[in-house]
Parts: structure tokens; C-alpha cells; sequence
């Protein structure tokens, strides 16, 4: 359980000053810019070799963020036409750290016992992506229209899915070319971008975990518009089945389901109503060997 000072969320990027690079570290072209579609500050992580272009936090391997909610909300970019990188260190309650990657470049799922790599599908159309054929097609480097995104990690979820571990705690995040970064947030809430706080107020969806994004963390939305028509929302692994998946990707929408423990719950219609969460739905492939 978070402590009280992670509670209800935290804004990775503000508590840790990633700005003043004293608790992180970059190393090659990282530049923060303004925005003018988000109407704030990025992060611009780009050049030819992700392993020596990147934002890292904390600065050190020795130190350790010790940030334990159950989600990772990552509001990112992918750059047009180019490949990103991804790593995740996280703890287990048997002590033991797991690398959790993703990434354009990756073209299948691999296990080790400690690394957990995953490929990422820019672009997905909506609909179902069951066929190899499809799903192929969307690999490789980001389109020339790929969205601002809100990814959502569901670490336990992962870990339990995939090794059959308890997790603990996230360690470290690095962020590797090429991508643009607005915040990183972690939280026990499922947060939907696409409810406002009176529609959440009303479906009483904090009683289920489920609640409308921090206005600190949110994409702007233009009066009459709709959150989901200019952004993307991924959940991974997505709730309602017990399959597990072997990469990340957009899908369709479909409801939220909330749970104390990596197990799906079915919500009511009432409340599956006021959301639109993304699921991403693939085919279970046989994990294969070490790389």
C-alpha cells in the first residue's frame, strides 16, 4: 500500500524536480520545450541510439524511487516515423528486481525471469487485431498522425500475469529516444481522461477505484471536443479477461474494471456507461526464449 505522501497520486515528474536534473539524469539530446497543444512544458527525448539518449529516474542505479501504487500513468508521444524505448525496474516482495521494457523495436514478446520485454503498437485502428497479418502491419516505427498517449501500466498485473510474482515497488523509470514526455504518475485509481469530475461525482465511481484525471496531469481538451477523439488511452494488461497478451497497443474503448487484487471484475451497465477505457485485445504467444 502507498504511503500517505503517494496518496491519492503522484506526480512523478513535480516531487522529484525532474526540471533541475539534481534526482535525474539525462544523457545525450534531452530538451525540455513548451508545448502549444498541451499549453505546458515536454520533455523531447530523440537520437539514433536509444541507450545513449534518454531521461532517467532517480539519477542513480543505487537509489531507488520506492513509489508503490499500483498503476504507472505515462502521458507520452511517440516521434513520427522513428522507434522508442522504454525500461521499467520494479521490485518484487521477494526481493527480487524485474526490468519491464517496451518498445517499437521489439517484434515479440520475450521472458527472461528478471526482463520482461514487450512490443509496442503504434497506430492501431479500432477493432479486433486477432490475425497475425494485422498485427504486423502495425509494427515498426510510429505514424506520420500517431497521438499524444496515456499509457497505463498495471504493475502487479504484470507481474503476476507473467512470472508469477508479488510486486513491491517501483525502482527506476528510463525513458530512451524517440519520444516527447509530459508527466509520469503513479496511483492506486484507475483514471479516465474522458470523465469529468461532476459525471464522476454522480456515477459515485470512487467508490469502485475509478476516478477523472488530475487536472495537473491532463491533456487539454477544447470546449466541445472529446478527450478520446484527440488522444489515446491504453491500458495494459487490459481488465475483463483472464488471458494474458504479448504487446501493447490501442484497441477499442470499453468499460473499466476495478479490483483490489490483479483478478477482472465485471462493473454494471450504469457505470460502463460514463466510461470509455481502452482494452487491448491480442493472442497469447508462447514465451520464447532468452534473446
Amino acid at each position: 500500500v502507498p504511503a500517505a505522501w503517494q496518496r491519492p497520486y503522484l506526480n512523478i515528474f513535480k516531487h522529484f524536480r525532474v526540471e533541475e536534473w539534481k534526482r535525474s539524469a539525462r544523457e545525450g539530446d534531452v530538451a525540455a520545450l513548451t508545448d502549444a497543444r498541451l499549453k505546458g512544458t515536454v520533455y523531447r527525448i530523440r537520437g539514433s541510439i536509444p541507450a545513449s539518449n534518454y531521461l532517467q529516474l532517480p539519477r542513480t542505479g543505487t537509489q531507488s524511487l520506492g513509489l508503490a501504487g499500483r498503476y504507472l500513468y505515462l502521458l507520452f508521444r511517440p516521434m513520427p516515423r522513428k522507434h522508442f524505448v522504454v525500461h521499467l525496474d520494479v521490485a518484487t516482495q521477494e526481493n527480487q528486481v524485474v526490468r519491464i521494457s517496451f518498445s517499437t523495436l521489439f517484434k515479440e514478446f520475450k521472458s527472461t525471469a528478471t526482463w520482461l520485454q514487450f512490443p509496442f503498437l503504434c497506430g492501431a485502428a479500432e477493432g479486433s487485431l486477432g490475425d497475425g497479418a494485422a498485427r504486423r502491419d502495425l509494427m515498426g516505427a510510429a505514424p506520420t498522425d500517431v497521438r499524444w498517449t496515456c499509457l497505463v501500466l498495471d504493475l502487479p498485473s504484470i507481474l503476476s500475469l507473467y512470472l508469477s510474482r508479488r510486486y513491491s515497488h517501483l525502482k527506476s523509470v528510463k525513458l530512451c529516444s524517440n519520444l516527447l514526455v509530459k508527466n509520469l504518475c503513479t496511483s492506486d485509481l484507475v483514471f479516465d481522461p474522458g470523465v469529468t469530475f461532476s459525471e464522476a461525482r454522480r456515477a459515485d465511481l470512487a467508490c469502485r477505484g475509478v476516478a477523472p484525471m488530475p487536472r495537473e496531469m491532463a491533456f487539454p481538451v477544447p470546449r466541445g471536443q472529446k478527450w478520446h477523439d484527440l488522444y489515446d488511452y491504453i491500458r495494459f494488461p487490459s481488465e475483463g479477461s483472464k488471458l494474458s497478451y504479448d504487446s501493447i497497443q490501442k484497441i477499442c474503448p470499453g468499460p473499466a474494471a476495478v479490483s483490489k487484487d490483479p483478478q477482472p471484475v465485471t462493473l454494471t451497465k450504469a457505470v460502463r456507461d460514463r466510461l470509455s477505457l481502452i482494452h487491448q485485445i491480442t493472442s497469447p504467444k508462447a514465451v520464447s526464449a532468452p534473446w
